[in-house]
């Protein structure tokens, strides 16, 4: 019984509570699936076109993608802690993997998806999730920013239909494509170019509501009719046409459109453009078998950093698309079952050929946007794509690589927070030193370097920043003799601001004996804020004084007890409000009876 007692009390402590648990129990409702029916659809097909592409762009063959969308959207969806949370490759890895993949091998990439996963859960495991929130947003956009850069340069060699070996340096890439850009392809570029336009101008998702149209129709039955009445009916008829138009255009996924028409095209016209099938022979017609990876110590040693940075970024993305999704739907996702279901995803993946996974902000948005309401559209979304596999992956080996590198050169333009260089001189700077920087490295030399780069950058100003808050400022105090001497404390006694209680050890520049610290106003003390208390009462000490603190708030009071300051200082000089201080410090003057505790000019 004991022992049954003590698994259930670790199943709480673990809290293992998928979305869909509560969802179900909540109730769910035939009209509750026809909406995740649509809306799975839809993801689905969005998701065919971007999955190929990420995979290519990383360096593996397209089924490595559509296999990573399929196991990873179930499996998030189905354990995730998110309603409307799309599980899947996504752009921002594509940089990190392709570099594994250069480096290490397909075989290495797999360790460390596996590796990453793991991690992952662990985070999740300990309640790590809201531990995510800490990174500034300055180096969320600075990464972001630079991978985006180094997606659309990436896409170059497609784009332009380049026989080039693209290196890995961002100068020497640049210079490459410079050195070769005499070569371009002029039939891939107009089929890339072609494909990017329609991209770019294929409208947009439209909300239409009841009372907009009614709106709209008010306003047409508003204006006069001139003439005979037939020409504003006329133009009434052709802009409604318009209207629904766009309206059905935006429902149907650009991206996939733009596949079937380009590899139509390139087909029916025989055009000499690269395909999936020229380069890897096409996607095969069901699911990988299950495959052993060879996991070794100094294997995992060797891929340590790639390792954290697939879970850190795989984390970051997660979290942010969840949250930005609660924004829309007005619910609020579970960080830490989040984390869970990303790494139980990516232990999984991998041992059928997958490749890293985690939740995708542009598919969790056109699943809102569908209409998707609980974590069975995300599942039903993996099954359209296994439906897509087993019937249609033939045709796969007609789709241009160019009308890919489209799809994701619109991906990276999209990714930006472009508006955030824009916007650079309304904000501090420090926050300019972060983001520009972790931009800079991420570009130039690497991701994994960037972060941990932005990461010291932002702790250094940060420090800096509580430092500059934290103020001792003497008090003024009437009919107190010298000897007695009063100061305020503001902010937060740590290894950043202890120097401004420095002077106060000094007997020339404070030469009073008995020192007392009105502390209400600060909120923290940590161990090195304790030590240089402890210094300034030794210090006062020798000099036959007495250091009070009064006022102390519930963190310092428990920290000062906890070390055992308190009791070294002695109960009664630890008081709760400067009255008490000064009474304390004058009964200690009256106590000692030493002519040297007052003023020299008083008659002992």
């Amino acid at each position: 019984m004991a022992r049954l007692f003590d698994l259930a009390e670790l199943a709480l402590a673990l809290r293992f509570r998928p979305k869909l648990v509560d969802c179900l129990a909540a109730g769910y409702t035939r009209s509750d699936f026809r909406a995740d029916l649509i809306a799975g659809i839809t993801v689905g097909i969005v998701a065919l076109p971007l999955a190929m592409a990420f995979a290519i762009a990383s360096g593996v063959p397209p089924q490595a993608g559509i296999f990573t969308a399929i196991i990873a959207g179930f499996l998030v969806s189905l354990l995730g802690g998110s309603r409307v949370q799309i599980g899947g490759p996504i752009g921002a890895y594509i940089v990190i993997v392709y570099a594994i993949v250069a480096q290490y091998g397909v075989a290495n990439l797999i360790v460390c998806t596996v590796a990453a996963g793991v991690l992952l859960l662990a985070m999740g495991l300990m309640r790590l999730g809201g531990l995510i929130r800490f990174i500034p947003v300055s180096i969320v956009i600075g990464f972001t920013n630079g991978i985006a850069v180094l997606i659309l340069l990436s896409q170059m060699k497609e784009f332009l239909g380049l026989d080039i070996t693209m290196p890995d340096e961002f100068f020497t890439r640049m210079r490459t494509i410079a050195d070769n850009i005499d070569k371009v392809e002029p039939v891939t570029v107009a089929v890339a170019c072609a494909c990017l336009a329609v991209l770019w101008l294929w409208p947009k998702s439209i909300t239409i509501t009841g009372q907009a149209l009614e709106a709209e129709d008010h306003q047409g039955e508003s204006q006069p009719a001139g003439g005979d009445g037939h020409a504003p009916m006329r133009d009434r008829a052709f802009a409604n046409t318009l209207r629904r138009s766009r309206i059905v255009m935006t429902r149907l996924p650009g991206p996939i459109m733009v596949l079937v028409v380009a590899s139509l095209v390139v087909a029916l016209l025989n055009l000499d453009v690269e395909t999936i099938g020229t380069r890897f022979g096409g996607i095969p017609q069901a699911l990988p078998a299950f495959a052993w990876p060879e996991i070794s110590l100094p294997t995992l040693r060797k891929l340590l950093a790639p390792t954290i940075t697939i879970a850190l970024l795989g984390a970051i993305e997660s979290l942010l698309s969840a949250r930005v999704a609660d924004t829309q739907i007005d619910d609020r996702h579970d960080p830490n079952q989040e984390l869970m279901a990303q790494g139980i995803a990516n232990i999984v993946v991998p041992f059928f050929g997958g490749i890293p996974a985690t939740g995708a902000i542009a598919r969790t948005a056109t699943n809102i946007r569908a209409g998707g309401r609980t974590p069975v559209a995300g599942m039903i979304h993996a099954l359209t794509l296994l439906a897509i596999v087993l019937v249609a992956a033939p045709l796969a080996k007609f789709v241009p690589l160019a009308a890919l590198s489209a799809v994701l050169i619109v991906v990276a333009l999209n990714m930006g927070d472009w508006h955030a260089f824009r916007d650079l001189r309304k904000y501090s700077i420090p926050y300019r030193v972060v983001l520009l920087s972790t931009f800079f490295v991420t570009v130039v030399f690497d991701l994994t370097l960037a972060v941990e780069i932005g990461l010291v950058l932002a702790s250094l100003f940060f420090i800096y920043r509580v430092s500059e808050l934290t103020r001792v400022e003497p008090i003024t105090l009437d009919g107190v003799p010298p000897t007695i001497a009063a100061y305020k404390v503001f902010g937060s006694l740590f290894f950043g601001s202890v120097g401004k209680l420095e002077a106060l050890l000094d007997p020339v520049s404070t030469p009073a004996r008995i020192v007392i610290l009105e502390m209400h106003q600060v909120i923290s003390i940590d161990n090195t804020g304790l030590e240089t208390l402890q210094a300034l009462a030794r210090s006062l000490a020798k000099r036959g004084g007495q250091l009070i603190l009064c006022g102390l708030n519930r963190h310092p009071a428990e920290q000062v007890a906890r070390s055992g300051f308190h009791d070294a200082l002695g109960r009664d000089n630890v008081v709760p409000h400067l009255a008490s201080a000064l009474f304390r410090a004058h009964k200690i003057v009256g106590e000692t009876a030493q002519p040297e505790l007052f003023d020299s000019s008083e008659p002992a």
